[in-house]
C-alpha cells in the first residue's frame, strides 16, 4: 500500500446504542467520548485537539453555537481546544478528516466527536433541520417541483433520492427488486449489531409493501431519524499498539454545482485510489453513504466498487451481504439498518471499519477483513454533493 501520506492510526473508537430515544446531546456525547478514551487507554487532558461534528443542535437543542464545548463542559478535558464543524450528513467524515491532517502535522493524539438528537417530538423542525443541507434557493425551487409529485412523505430529499433511483432504473437496469434486496441486507446487517437502530430482519416482499415515502421509495427503503453518537481517538502510527488500524487515506472533496452528485462519487473515488495507491478491488469491506437502498447501489457503481449494472444482481443474489461471495457492503447495517444521526454517522462507519479490522465484528464479522472504504456525503447543492469524504482503512500488525 504505497499512500503518499504517513498513515494515521484509530486508537481507539466509542458509540451509542442507536435505538435508544431517551439521552440527551450531553449524554450521548460523554457516552462515546468516554468509551473512545478507555479505548485508547489515554487521559481526555491528554489530548491535543477534540474535532466535534453536529448539524440540528441549533434547530433542535438550543445550542446553536459552541455545542461541543457546551455538551462535554463535564469531560475534564482541561484547556484541550475544541473545534466545531458543520457538514449536514458529511460532518463526521469532515471531522475525521481535519483530525487526520492534525496527527499528520505532529499535534498528537486528536479525539472526533459526532452527535446527534434528531428525536424531539417535533418532525416538522427535524425534516427542516435535514433540509438545511440544501442551498436555500435551491431548496425552494425543490420544494417547488418535487412536492407535487408523489411524496407522501413530504421529503424534497427522498424525492431526490427517488429521481435517483429511477435514473439508476433507466441508465444503469437496476430493478425494485434489487432495491429491496439492499434493505433486506442492511437489515439483516443490523439485527446482528446491537448498537444498530433497526433489530428485525425483513422479506423482500415486506420491503416492497411497505408504505410508500417517495415514487418507487418504500419506507423500508429510507433511512431513518437517528439519536446517536460515535467517537474516534487517533494518533500517530508510530505510537500506536499492535493492532491498531490506520486510516493510510483521508479523501475530501466539495462539489458546486458544476458536477451531478454521482459524478462527483466518481470523481472523489479516482483520487482516493490515486492517493492510497490501491484499488476498488483491494477492499474487502465497506461502508456507503446509503440514506435509501437504491442509493447504496447507484453509489457502488458510481465510485467504481462495481460496474455499471453490476451492484443490483449481486445484492440480489448475496454476494455483498457478510459471507457473501463479493464486496461487504454496510456490515453495521449502514445508514437504513445502524441508523443516520446525521452529524456522526461518518464517525459510526469508522468505528464499524475499526471494529471489523479487529476482528470484533461477533456474530457480523468479515471472514478475513484487511481493508475497508468508508465513503459519507453530505447536503446537496444544484444536483451536486456538498462534500464527499473516503477514508481508507487497513488492518493494523498484530
Amino acid at each position: 500500500m504505497s499512500g503518499r501520506s504517513e498513515p494515521v492510526a484509530i486508537l481507539g473508537t466509542g458509540m451509542t446504542d442507536m435505538s435508544r430515544r431517551d439521552l440527551s446531546p450531553e449524554a450521548m456525547a460523554h457516552h462515546a467520548v468516554h468509551e473512545a478514551l478507555f479505548d485508547a487507554g489515554i487521559e481526555a487532558d491528554q489530548l491535543a485537539l477534540v474535532v466535534a461534528s453536529n448539524a440540528l443542535g441549533g434547530r433542535l437543542c438550543d445550542q446553536g453555537c459552541i455545542r461541543a464545548q457546551s455538551w462535554l463542559r463535564k469531560a475534564r478535558l482541561g484547556n484541550v481546544p475544541v473545534v466545531n464543524v458543520e457538514n449536514s450528513c458529511a460532518g463526521g467524515a469532515s471531522g475525521v478528516h481535519l483530525a487526520t491532517l492534525a496527527v499528520r502535522a505532529g499535534a498528537g493524539a486528536v479525539l472526533v466527536l459526532g452527535v446527534e438528537k434528531m428525536w424531539t417530538g417535533d418532525r416538522a423542525a427535524t425534516m427542516a433541520g435535514i433540509e438545511d443541507g440544501l442551498a436555500a434557493d435551491y431548496r425552494a425551487d425543490m420544494h417547488a417541483r418535487f412536492l407535487a409529485e408523489q411524496n407522501p412523505a413530504g421529503s424534497v430529499l427522498m424525492a431526490l433520492n427517488d429521481r435517483w433511483a429511477r435514473e439508476c432504473m433507466d441508465d444503469h437496469g437496476a430493478t425494485v427488486e434489487q432495491f429491496a434486496a439492499a434493505a433486506v441486507k442492511a437489515r439483516l446487517h443490523a439485527s446482528w449489531n446491537p448498537m444498530a437502530q433497526v433489530q428485525e430482519a425483513v422479506t423482500i416482499d415486506e420491503v416492497l409493501t411497505s408504505p410508500q415515502v417517495s415514487g418507487v421509495l418504500t419506507r423500508l427503503m429510507c433511512s431513518s431519524f437517528t439519536d446517536g453518537a460515535a467517537a474516534l481517538v487517533l494518533g500517530p502510527t508510530p505510537q500506536a499498539p499492535r493492532g491498531a488500524p490506520r486510516i493510510i487515506a483521508s479523501v475530501a472533496r466539495s462539489g458546486n454545482g458544476e458536477m451531478d452528485y454521482h459524478d462527483r462519487l466518481g470523481d472523489t473515488a479516482a483520487a482516493m485510489w490515486e492517493d492510497s495507491g490501491l484499488g476498488p478491488g483491494d477492499f474487502d469491506l465497506t461502508e456507503i453513504h446509503d440514506a435509501t437502498s437504491p442509493e447504496e447501489i447507484y453509489a457502488l457503481e458510481a465510485l467504481g466498487l462495481f460496474g455499471i449494472g453490476e451492484a443490483g444482481p449481486a445484492t440480489l443474489a448475496g454476494d455483498t451481504t457478510i459471507g457473501g461471495r463479493g464486496l461487504t457492503v454496510n456490515p453495521s447495517g449502514g445508514l437504513v439498518g445502524r441508523g443516520h444521526p446525521l452529524g456522526a454517522t461518518g464517525l459510526a462507519q469508522l468505528v464499524e471499519l475499526a471494529v471489523q479490522l479487529r476482528g470484533r465484528g461477533g456474530h457480523r464479522q468479515v471472514p478475513g477483513a484487511r481493508l475497508g472504504l468508508a465513503v459519507n456525503t453530505g447536503g446537496v447543492i444544484e444536483g451536486d454533493t456538498a462534500y464527499v469524504g473516503m477514508h481508507a482503512v487497513a488492518a493494523g500488525t498484530r
